[in-house]
């Protein structure tokens, strides 16, 4: 087993979310009173609505109607009561935001929680070790953690195993009992549940409840070894593949392998891979999800060389019990990083019903909805608040308007918790979700949050200018042709980054009417 530990937890990340996957996306404590926050968002006036030439041009060639765009830029650092809004376009409709959603989850969670905030994942024992055994049972208990990955496994059982436990004469109790929500058809959203990015949220979420497969040309043999991390219990899984014919080249080599992922604790290959792929790595969701933490723990135990006599199973931990020791999670800053840089759903949808948690003590997703509204009404009474499903953008039913998000990122400007939320965001042609994107002038100039389903696309974050200034920017684009016009928002971003110019009086007379209806909005 090769567990890689500086890249373990990057490669999850990276491969298990929703911003690369072709086919779902083309792909993807207080701050103060609220009259300071509504001091800093500034009115709107009609000589706002117009949108800057690159911005009409690129929807034009997208064929894209520009009522099917929302957009908001407001400068920042500006006195509190000055004119401040250089756009705000269809600020008031409310559009679906896809994973731009997870700034407003991830901020509400440094507000309410604070940036030192930390899971923890305790471990008990009901009878103490002897001689290398433990006659009882090992429970272990979740409580949210959205980033418990392979090598963070692999140290909870190296913690069990130092602590003199060879053999548990007894079972392995899983208690994932902190939230308290109804079994997901993970084919639901967009029919296909073996993808990563559609596994649902769990009190004791093991390696985002994905597998990475590795394929090693063996020419030799004349096949491809095949690799599985995590190590899985009870699963059978085929340690070879066959080498396709030499001069099949790679291309669609996963739809090549036929593989048959959809019985519970068994993967299959009906096809072969071509060599000429080289080395491979295939991040999968397998079936049976809920059964996924029982088979990891139990496939790390093993592979550690210990041994249970007993089961792994779901119970809860006896009441009076002392953990025998605690695994704590990164802090929430160094969660949210790689949250909003690689756009993790799972990870947001953990962080959501941790905010219903501590607000209630029940992990729901309507405790979460809950807490996200009345946090949002405290903070912005002003504003019109979001439409909440699970907080990741994953989600058919989101909802924001430019003007709520605006306001949210102008308050989150000026509070303590800026710097953590700022640097969370992945920054345009440098990382994360925005890391190919190559603009005429923001190239390592703003901080931007991506969002994209099938017919969304979207960012907002924060634009410096070429003369110093700096900018919320906001643009959503809902559609049935929304990717095609990706690069409308980048010509946004362009334009704040020049410094906002003003807007021919031209474009002002062409876009000056602003839709009520939108008609392409889902």
């Amino acid at each position: 087993m090769s567990l890689k530990f500086p890249a373990a937890s990057v490669l999850a990340c990276a491969l298990l979310t929703g911003w690369h996957i072709p086919t779902l996306a083309q792909t993807e404590r207080a701050t103060g009173p609220s009259s300071q926050a509504s001091q800093a968002i500034p009115a709107v006036s009609s000589q706002h609505q117009a949108l800057p030439p690159a911005v009409e041009a690129a929807l034009l060639r997208a064929k894209v109607p520009r009522e099917a765009l929302s957009a908001m830029v407001v400068e920042l650092d500006a006195p509190a009561k000055a004119a401040t809004t250089k756009l705000a376009y269809r600020a008031d409709e409310p559009s679906n935001p896809a994973s731009v959603m997870k700034l407003i989850t991830t901020y509400a969670a440094l507000d309410l929680l604070g940036p030192a905030f930390q899971w923890e994942t305790p471990v008990y024992f009901d009878a103490q070790p002897q001689d290398g055994a433990l006659r009882g049972n090992v429970y272990i208990q979740g409580t949210g953690d959205p980033q418990l990955v392979l090598e963070r496994l692999w140290l909870t059982m190296r913690r069990l195993r130092s602590m003199g436990v060879t053999v548990i004469v007894g079972d392995i109790v899983l208690d994932r009992s902190a939230f308290d929500i109804a079994t997901r058809d993970a084919a639901k959203f967009d029919g296909e549940p073996w993808r990563p990015y559609n596994v649902a949220p769990d009190a004791l979420l093991i390696n985002f409840k994905a597998m990475n497969l590795r394929f090693v040309p063996d020419m030799a043999a004349g096949v491809a070894r095949v690799s599985y991390e995590p190590p899985m219990g009870g699963m059978q899984l085929p340690v070879t593949v066959p080498l396709a014919a030499v001069a099949t080249v790679c291309g669609d080599w996963q739809g090549g392998l036929k593989a048959e992922l959809a019985e519970p604790g068994r993967i299959s290959f009906q096809g072969n891979f071509p060599s000429s792929c080289g080395e491979r790595e295939w991040a999968i969701a397998p079936a049976d999800p809920d059964g996924y933490a029982a088979r990891a723990i139990e496939g790390m135990w093993r592979e550690l060389g210990g041994k249970v006599t007993g089961t792994v199973r779901d119970g809860r931990v006896p009441e009076g019990l002392k953990p025998a020791f605690t695994n704590k999670s990164l802090s929430l800053a160094e969660v949210i990083r790689d949250i909003n840089k690689y756009s993790n759903n799972v990870m947001t949808q953990q962080l959501f019903l941790t905010l219903g948690l501590q607000a209630s003590g029940r992990g729901t997703w309507e405790s979460g909805r809950q807490a996200m509204g009345n946090w949002w009404r405290s903070r912005w009474p002003q504003l019109t608040p979001p439409v909440w499903e699970n907080g990741a953008g994953l989600s058919r039913e989101e909802r924001v308007t430019a003007r709520a998000l605006s306001g949210m990122l102008q308050t989150a400007w000026a509070s303590p918790q800026m710097p953590e939320l700022l640097s969370s965001l992945p920054i345009v042609g440098v990382d994360g979700t925005l890391r190919r994107v190559n603009t005429a002038s923001a190239k390592g100039m703003a901080h931007l949050k991506t969002g994209t389903l099938r017919d969304v696309t979207a960012l907002a974050g924060v634009v410096n200018s070429n003369n110093g200034k700096r900018y919320v920017l906001v643009g959503m684009i809902n559609h049935p042709l929304a990717p095609n016009a990706r690069p409308a928002l980048h010509a946004l971003v362009d334009w704040a980054a020049q410094n906002a110019p003003a807007i021919p009086s031209t474009v002002a007379a062409n876009s000056g009417a602003v839709t009520t209806k939108a008609s392409t909005r889902r």
